[in-house]
């Protein structure tokens, strides 16, 4: 019977433990180039048997909030090097999340502030973050977006494999594609977002045509034992809607399943909020959808996510259903939420919600640990 701190191995990955870090945007690193306070923020984690950085755009076409990271200038890259570093110091094993947001962003984001591109020209009705000209932060409504023009949609993927590529330069063990939470991935693969005709709409074998597209061209990059994808088959993130959402990803993870990936990551419910949260007439079933992956082949590790706590995550594994939890807020707040775990300490940080959106240090890197106030 497997526990939390027991190794794991995700494809080419070997992991200490199987506590992973989430993503988490963070909106620290201006002009989108990651600085030294993302590299303390990433060691102090380290312990993590996987850390899976926040949000990294391929491009800045991929850029839908202000100060995040980005993958696509040389001095971003020269600068996730010492983040790697640091982490592979520390004994960790550190993957990024490539990223492209697609109708989630702001024209002033966008190159020549031109409209976020989308599978649809159908608006997100959503909220997105900007720096304002005085320097504050703000949330502003999203831009409305313009459908990618079918002959544009290969060089979308192709942004993909070089963001890859680029991580593997910055020193990453891997990447996470982002599939998930409405971004530009989760648009096609969702009919509330997919209006085309083509053969990237419509039915699910076509709407599942443009993530498997980029699956493909990442693990032909960097190879497929490198490769994690995450999905959130029913949240509600940035105005997603799917009427169908066990045929959608029943179908991508039997895909998936041939594929040789390394993991799987998957939302339960609703991103940073209820894990009972469906949509279409019935509760979604992830066990069947891991055991549809299975039956297909796949040997990816099996990541979840959402809500779990110490004890909610050691079920989830000793009974055989998850490989790995990943946990989001309780790692913000504990940088050494491993080690808390380990000992069974009933003391945790409270998360302060309001420095989680830009800023400095206050609220990123200045959560004690416990030996700190021990």
């Amino acid at each position: 019977m497997s526990s939390l701190f027991d190794p794991v191995k995700f494809g080419d990955i070997e992991l200490s433990n199987r506590i992973v870090m989430a993503p988490l945007t963070r909106n620290r690193s201006p002009k989108a180039i990651p600085n030294d306070l993302n590299v303390t923020y990433y060691e102090q984690r380290a312990s993590a048997g996987l850390i899976i950085t926040e949000g990294t755009p391929v491009t800045q076409q991929g850029q839908g909030y202000a100060d995040v990271p980005g993958l696509y200038a040389p001095q971003a890259v020269e600068q996730w090097k010492k983040v790697t570093d640091a982490v592979h110091k520390k004994g960790g094993k550190i993957v990024t999340q490539i990223w492209h947001v697609g109708r989630i962003s702001h024209v002033s984001l966008q190159p020549n502030e031109g409209a976020p591109v989308a599978p649809s020209a159908v608006p997100a009705k959503s909220k997105t973050y900007i720096i304002n000209p005085d320097g504050s932060g703000a949330f502003v409504e999203t831009s409305e977006p313009r459908a990618l023009d079918k002959s544009e949609i290969a060089g979308v993927v192709a942004d993909y494999a070089k963001g890859a590529r680029a991580a593997i330069e910055a020193g990453f063990d891997g990447v996470e594609i982002h599939g998930a939470n409405g971004y530009l991935i989760d648009q096609f693969l969702k009919s509330g977002a997919n209006q085309r005709t083509d053969e990237y709409g419509g039915s699910i074998e076509n709407r599942a045509r443009f993530a498997l597209e980029v699956v493909d061209a990442v693990a032909a990059e960097i190879g497929a034992g490198k490769v994690g994808i995450r999905i959130s088959p029913v949240t509600p993130a940035n105005n997603i809607v799917e009427t169908e959402p066990q045929a959608v990803f029943n179908y991508l993870v039997e895909k998936l399943g041939s594929r040789g990936l390394a993991f799987i990551h998957v939302v339960e419910g609703a991103t940073g909020g209820d894990r009972a949260f469906t949509q279409g007439d019935k509760p979604f079933d992830y066990h069947e959808l891991k055991d549809i992956y299975r039956k297909a082949g796949g040997t990816g590790a099996w990541l979840v996510n959402n809500g779990y706590t110490k004890d909610t995550a050691e079920q989830a594994i000793a009974s055989g259903y998850a490989d790995a939890v990943a946990f989001g807020k309780l790692f913000i707040a504990n940088p050494d939420l491993v080690e808390r775990f380990k000992t069974g300490a009933t003391s945790f940080n409270e998360l302060d919600a309001s420095k989680l959106y830009g800023g400095g240090a206050t609220g990123y890197t200045d959560y004690p640990t416990l030996e700190a106030v021990a």
